[in-house]
Formats: C-alpha cells, structure tokens, sequence
C-alpha cells in the first residue's frame, strides 16, 4: 500500500494510538500493530517492521532521563539482552526462510494474536494485584510493609531466569512487535520483586530499545518498513501521548484495566481468526 509523504489518517491513528498508550500505560504495539492490520489494510510484516523502528525511537528518548534518575539496572539490561538479542537474531533467521512462503504473513498475524493474548494476561495479572502492583508493572513500598532503607540493600540477581525471560522476549518481539512493555515489567516484577517501579519501568525501558532496534533493522532488511507510515505514526503519536499522559489522572484504573485487556483477547481473536 502506497503511502503519501504526510497522511492525514496514519497520522490520525498514531495520535488514537499514543492517547491510548499515555492513558493507558500499555506499550504503542498492543494497539497500533492490530489497528495497522485490521483497519487500514497493512500487511503484518509491514506493520510489525515498521512498528518495531517506532518503538525504538520512541522509547530511546526515555532512556537517558531513567539512566539520570538512576532507574536503569544495565546489569539486568545486559542479562536480558545477552538472551534477547541472539533469540532475536534467530528469529529473523527463521523469517527470512519463510520470507517467500505463501503463508509467511498469515503466521506473523496469528503471532501478533498470540502476543495480545499473553499481554492481555499480563494486564489482568496486574489488575489482580491492584493496591500491590502499579499498571506499569513495578509496587509500592509501603503496600508491602517495606522500610525503604531495605530496598537500598544489594539484590540478589536471578541471572539464568532473566537470560531466559530476554530469549523468550527476543521471539516474541521479533515476530509480533508486542510484549517488551507488559510482558516484560510483569515478568521483572516476579524476578526482582524487591526492585522498586522506577527501577522496574526504566530497566525495562532500556531493554526494549536494542531489542526493538535490532528487530527493526532485521525486518528492515526484509523489506517490512514503510518510512511513510513511521513517520506519519511518530506525528500523530508524540502528541497523542502527551495527551493520554494528562487523561490518565482521571482514569479509574479498576475498570480500565479488564476493559482493556477485553478488548485486547477480542482483537486478538480477529487476529488469530477464531
């Protein structure tokens, strides 16, 4: 699908995208690669490809000011990485020989259907544990009767459950452009239960950029970006989260949260072709 310069309707979806990934804390993939798919018409190795450089530079931009704040932990970035990089790598192998098949884009939409429903079950796990655990995946403190001097003490580091939880991540980024944001921080939440949010959210922030970036670059090299359309995507959305940002402070985070992940299992049914 021929894509002009500036339109008007991505840029539209990349604003409806980045107001809901702001209100809602889920990562720009859950929504936008499904919207791509099932609205416009896009291929979903275009939409897995592009989406993938998106999040890369999108979420690049935060690195530095978690890093600042001191609430990237690159020991655990380089565990993740040291699983998810290769695994990722791998599985742009395994796509490149089925490249030319006939049913190649039928299988990257039944594993972008895939990722929706694990990341749908990551939400409601968080939902579950609603006054323990915050949507971005991370706790408060006090809710579990911690002395912040406590957080302070050195953490035992699970390394070959992290460099396994990168190589799953690394698949199934790769293949669906989904799960390096609610999979991940629920995962590093049951890993490191002890980190605080800050440090769960930016950790996982910096895992996902040479994870997104390296996929990207891989689906690139497969023909499956569409620069017009990451463009139109990074215009619409840099706003749209901003105002999704500011939404949120009136959002009940008790109904949204199943709501959301509803309507993520009916989409990924459509996905799936259930």
């Amino acid at each position: 699908m021929e894509l002009s310069l500036l339109n008007f309707e991505y840029a539209l979806s990349g604003l409806l995208g980045g107001f809901l990934v702001g209100l809602t804390g889920v990562g720009g993939g859950s929504i936008m690669t499904p919207l791509l798919v099932l609205v416009f018409g896009i291929a979903p190795s275009a939409a897995v490809g592009t989406d993938l450089l998106y999040a890369s530079i999108t979420k690049a931009s935060g690195v530095p000011v978690h890093s600042k704040k001191g609430h990237v932990d690159w020991a655990v970035v380089g565990w993740l990485s040291l699983g998810s990089l290769p695994a990722s790598g791998l599985t742009l192998v395994f796509l490149q020989t089925m490249h030319t098949s006939v049913i190649f884009e039928a299988f990257l939409k039944k594993s972008v259907g895939i990722a929706l429903v694990i990341t749908a079950l990551a939400i409601l796990w968080k939902a579950s544990r609603r006054g323990v655990l915050s949507f971005t995946g991370g706790f408060e403190e006090d809710d579990l009767g911690l002395e912040r001097s406590s957080m302070e003490a050195p953490l035992k580091q699970p390394i070959v459950l992290t460099v396994i939880t990168g190589i799953v991540l690394g698949c199934l980024v790769t293949l669906s452009s989904i799960g390096a944001g609610a999979v991940g921080t629920v995962v590093l939440v049951l890993l490191y239960p002890r980190f605080p949010i800050t440090r769960i959210v930016g950790t996982d922030i910096a895992h996902a950029v040479p994870l997104t970036l390296i996929a990207g670059l891989g689906h690139l090299s497969l023909g499956h970006v569409n620069f017009s359309l990451l463009l139109n995507l990074l215009l619409g959305s840099i706003p749209g989260v901003w105002l999704g940002s500011h939404a949120s402070a009136g959002l009940s985070e008790r109904w949204s949260r199943p709501i959301l992940a509803i309507l993520l299992l009916i989409i990924a049914a459509k996905m799936i072709g259930v």
